[in-house]
């Protein structure tokens, strides 16, 4: 009986490890974790031209202000009414910045954050507000969620429309430095293009069974895709609809992988669900797993760098990755 009891226990090992990754380990945690008094899921973030004062927005019309580069940050409060709101994008250019969010809102500054006006939108607005960029002194870019694309150069007071038909609701919309978007549609079985000039959508079908969960634009010229079951592809940066051969980053696992950020050309990292971080030093043709951040209470939604040394991993539950520079 104690020897069946045995079996049974080293089954069950052995059952487990089945599942265990078996990913290479990063040599270093660059990342501080940074645990912030709130539920809320935060999307988006940025900062002014003083590079220690940024900003962060997020669900239950969460804002954040930090003045030491991102090592503490104090919750700010706008009257908003009683309403639901989401923040989803933010972006500043110098001390003007704007935040959006949904249902449709669509806040602006210009003098650093100190004061913040809400800019009304039409009811006519195809969708809600997605993302934002700003461009120059008065002038900024909108998408979406629907696809809808305008600009504005008189700090919001009109805008102009790029594109004449909507892409449908969609899941994640990126923009390349270049002016040119992605997006994913909600349900992960097609995605679209744009490129400045243009006035319509290009639809894509996906190229494999799995449903599609984020793309982007790479540093080194390539697209990037994440497919359910923690696959990832990149496209070929002289013709973007090839697509390599797809890569498990993590095999063995069923993580879902979220987002995908490049600190330099060659060094690109990867976020997933449950505490997943993953790291490319060879473009992606190798992967590291940071795993003193396993056991992090989040999912790790968003990633961003704003230049080599400084980055951003949002998650949910009020908590956020500072990245820090190793020391050499």
């Amino acid at each position: 009986m104690r020897k069946l009891k045995e079996i049974g226990l080293l089954l069950m090992v052995a059952l487990l490890c089945v599942g265990c990754s078996t990913v290479a380990s990063t040599s270093s945690n660059p990342w501080q974790v940074i645990n912030l008094p709130t539920e809320a899921t935060f999307s988006d973030l940025a900062f002014t031209e003083d590079p220690l004062h940024g900003w962060m927005v997020g669900s239950q019309a969460t804002i954040e202000e930090t003045t030491d580069g991102g090592n503490t940050w104090k919750q700010r409060n706008i009257e908003l009414g009683d309403e639901k709101i989401t923040f989803t994008g933010i972006s500043f250019k110098g001390e003007e910045g704007w935040i959006v969010g949904k249902p449709s809102i669509l806040l602006h500054t210009d003098d650093g954050g100190e004061s913040w006006s809400r800019i009304p939108l039409s009811d006519k607005l195809p969708g809600a507000p997605y993302g934002i960029l700003a461009l120059s002194p008065g002038a900024a870019e909108m998408v979406t969620d629907l696809g809808a694309i305008y600009q504005t150069k008189d700090s919001g007071s009109s805008w102009k429309a790029l594109v004449e038909g909507a892409v449908g609701v969609a899941r994640n919309i990126a923009r390349s430095t270049d002016g040119e978007y992605v997006a994913v549609s909600a349900r992960g079985n097609f995605y679209s293009t744009w490129e400045p000039g243009s006035r319509e959508w290009q639809p894509h079908q996906r190229n494999s069974s799995r449903r599609l969960q984020n793309m982007g634009f790479g540093k080194d010229g390539r697209r990037w895709l994440l497919a359910r079951g923690g696959q990832i592809q990149f496209s070929d940066p002289e013709e973007p609809e090839t697509w390599a051969e797809p890569q498990y980053p993590e095999p063995s696992t069923s993580w879902g992988l979220l987002d995908v950020a490049y600190r330099t050309p060659e060094e690109i990292w990867v976020t997933g669900g449950s505490g997943n971080l993953l790291c490319s030093n060879d473009s992606g043709q190798t992967w590291q797993k940071d795993r003193e951040l396993e056991k992090v209470p989040a999912n790790f939604y968003k990633i961003l760098f704003m230049g080599e040394d400084r980055g951003f991993v949002l998650a949910n539950n009020g908590v956020l990755l500072k990245y820090e520079p190793p020391i050499m």
